[in-house]
């Protein structure tokens, strides 16, 4: 019989992380701001902005502060969609995966 540990409540996984960088895209597509000034009211290039907003870069504390205090938009939660992006591209990677099952047989029997 298989356990599907998924399913429970308040351990639901939704199909795709989402990427802090898709939220912000769509709050300065509506606010109808374009990348290119933004990204000079920030002080970053418009190609490091462009790569954030389409998941090719990752946010960081330093960048999170940059679009709060240009956006008024709150950090943390970006920083935390960004957190859960990143463990949940991880846990993708089967290789590793399996590093961590051998990591954890060993600590098993320690």
């Amino acid at each position: 019989m298989e356990v599907i540990s998924k399913m429970i409540a308040n351990n639901l996984e939704s199909a795709f992380p989402t990427y802090p960088g898709r939220i912000l895209k769509d709050e300065i597509e509506y606010r109808g701001i374009s990348q290119r000034k933004l990204a000079k009211q920030m002080g970053i290039g418009y190609s490091v902005l462009n790569e954030i907003l389409n998941a090719r870069r990752p946010v960081t504390e330093k960048t999170v502060m940059m679009f709060e205090a240009a956006l008024e938009v709150n950090a943390e939660p970006l920083l935390a969609l960004q957190m859960e992006y990143n463990l949940r591209a991880v846990k993708k990677d089967h290789s590793f995966m399996q590093r961590l099952d051998k990591i954890r047989k060993v600590a098993a029997v320690l």
